[in-house]
Formats: C-alpha cells, structure tokens, sequence
C-alpha cells in the first residue's frame, strides 16, 4: 500500500513540474501589449494569498517590493505548510519512504524558508499569517469536508499543529479555513488581495483563490482582488532562469485581462534571494522556480 501511494504520489507530481525542453530562441512568444497594474500606495493595504511557501515570491514579490517602496503596507497569509510534498520530503529529508513524522519536518522546514523570504521581500513578521491547513487538501475542506474533520495521509495530522500558527489546534475543516481566512482579511483591511487564478492546475491554488474570491464578495469588496498563476500546462517558457524576457499570460488563461507590473534589476535580484530562501524546493524544481524570475510580473482581473 506504501508503494502503491508513492507512485501515485509521484505521478502526480510529475504532472506538475515535470521539466519541458527549454524553447528555442525563435519560438520564446513576444509579449504583447498589457495594461499597466496601477502601483499600490501609501494607503493601500496589499495582501498576498498563498497556498503554499514559495508561491509568495513566484507570483508577487516584485510588486510587494514596488508596493513597500510606496510607502503601502503588505502582507502575506500561507493557507498551508507544504507538508504533502512527498518527493521533496524524500530529497531533503533522504528518506526513499517518508513517515508522517518526516513529512512533519518538513512542513516545519518549509515554514521556517517562507518567514525568511517575507523578510528578503519586506514583509514585517506581524503581518506574516500562517494557517497551516493541509496541503494537498485546500479542495476537500472547500468540498466533503467543509464541516467534517479532514485527516492528512501526508502527515497524519487533523488539526492545525506547527508553532506560530494563526489558530493553534482548530481542526481540519473547509468552515474553520473560511473562518481563519476571514479574519486575516477583516484584521489587515486590504485594498488589494492578490491570490491564485481559477485557472491554476494545481487544486490547492485553484480552491483557495475560489476561497478568496467569495469572502471578497461576501464583504462587498471583490474589486480588490486580482489573480496570478504559477501552474499551467506548457508555462512559463523557456523553462529557464531568463530575467531580461517578460513572461506572457499563460494561454489556459488568455481569456482573463491581465495587467504587468515591469519589474527593476533589483526587484529581480530580490526576487530571486527570496526563492533561493526556498532551498527545500530547489531541490526539487529549481529550473520552474526560476524561470519566474522575469522582467515582469503578471496580474488579473477576476471576471
């Protein structure tokens, strides 16, 4: 059964960062014209919504960068640990089969490389809020599991356990994350929530800005929201560390009005520190989180 679960585990993963042949020179697509994001300032409130540690910094660290600089005030929430990525555990951890125990390590870990990229990025450890809900399961606590206890095969856990958490000990369940969610929103007060896209491959991103999205408009204030992307298929490309290329809209999402924010060389150089702060995921897939590092970064309306 062990066997059976890695396999798939690793299928799985496989589908989402698996690497691609880099793109030849002649086929890397020419950005085409895109509204400007308007540049948060000193009265805005900027709040990042990730699903995982390294989302933060693949998606937005240069405009919580360029937002700071303003004088805005900026913050970031994780919805999870991290703690379901079986093959990362496996490279940083050495272990071929991890235990639950291991994988708890590893959400620790992951933790501790999310709160030193905030601080590479700006952001004051007050306003780094982390959930800490299961990985791997944001789309079943937003499903059968809203208001019945979800149990993590990953870690064995079923409530929130890591130090530092928002709500210590509140179980696994898609109401108790709407709940903890809601009050970051309604304690910080932002005016632009930035979280994923519904076109997102991955579950845990699609679930969790679909999350974002009805609290917004719950409290009148989805204007406020814009999405990003970090899993398509085929995307970014060239999968490579290129700074100086911008990054088009994925074409799963071309639909969407996307805006970008150019970015500077230094807010690149951050950029990449913060993911480099990120050393577990390296491991894994250094060659797809670097290839976010670009000339710009790319943002949308919610339709």
């Amino acid at each position: 059964m062990a066997c059976a679960r890695v396999a798939l585990t690793l299928s799985a993963l496989l589908g989402l960062i698996a690497p691609q042949w880099p793109a030849r020179a002649q086929d890397v697509p020419v950005e085409p014209a895109l509204d400007a994001m308007p540049v948060p300032g000193r009265d805005d409130r900027v709040l990042v919504i990730a699903p995982h540690p390294d989302d933060e910094s693949l998606c937005c660290a240069g405009i919580l960068q360029r937002a700071a600089s303003r004088g805005a005030t900026i913050a970031i929430v994780w919805i999870t640990a991290g703690d379901g990525f079986a093959l990362d555990a496996m490279l940083v951890e050495h272990a071929p089969w991890p235990t639950q125990s291991v994988m708890r390590r590893l959400g620790e870990l992951r933790l501790t490389e999310a709160a030193a990229a905030a601080g590479e990025l700006g952001v004051a450890r007050e306003r780094q809020y982390f959930l800490d809900y299961p990985d791997r399961g944001v789309a079943a606590l937003a499903g059968d599991y809203y208001q019945r206890s979800y149990r993590s095969e990953s870690t064995g856990l079923s409530a929130v356990a890591y130090a530092g958490a928002f709500s210590p000990g509140a179980s696994y369940t898609g109401s108790n994350l709407a709940r903890d969610l809601g009050r970051v929103i309604d304690t910080f007060q932002p005016t632009l929530v930035l979280a994923a896209a519904p076109q997102d491959r991955h579950p845990d991103h699609s679930a969790s800005g679909a999350l974002a999205r009805r609290l917004l408009a719950e409290r009148g204030q989805l204007g406020r929201l814009r999405y990003w992307i970090v899993h398509a298929t085929h995307w970014p490309q060239p999968r490579a560390y290129q700074p100086q290329l911008p990054l088009a809209p994925p074409a799963a999402a071309s639909a969407l009005h996307w805006q970008q924010l150019a970015l500077s060389p230094q807010e690149r150089a951050h950029k990449l520190a913060a993911l480099r702060a990120h050393r577990s995921q390296l491991r894994v897939m250094e060659t797809l989180l670097l290839s976010f590092v670009r000339a710009n970064e790319l943002f949308a309306l919610p339709d």
